[in-house]
């Protein structure tokens, strides 16, 4: 996928794009939004196979 350079220059660009003040309200969003898709990753795995909930 991508390689820790590019990375880097994409969270360099956002940085300068958003400004270091909406950086933590940024990463904040983004991990609420990471959990939530990994709980309905989760539930829909559960929804296909019962046994795997038990």
């Amino acid at each position: 996928m991508f390689g820790m350079s590019e990375l880097a220059l994409i969270l360099l660009v956002v940085v300068v794009v958003l400004g270091i003040k909406k950086l933590p309200e940024l990463t904040r969003s983004a991990g609420k939004a990471a959990r939530i898709f990994k709980s309905e990753a989760k539930a829909l795995k559960e929804q296909d196979d019962p046994r795997a909930g038990s």
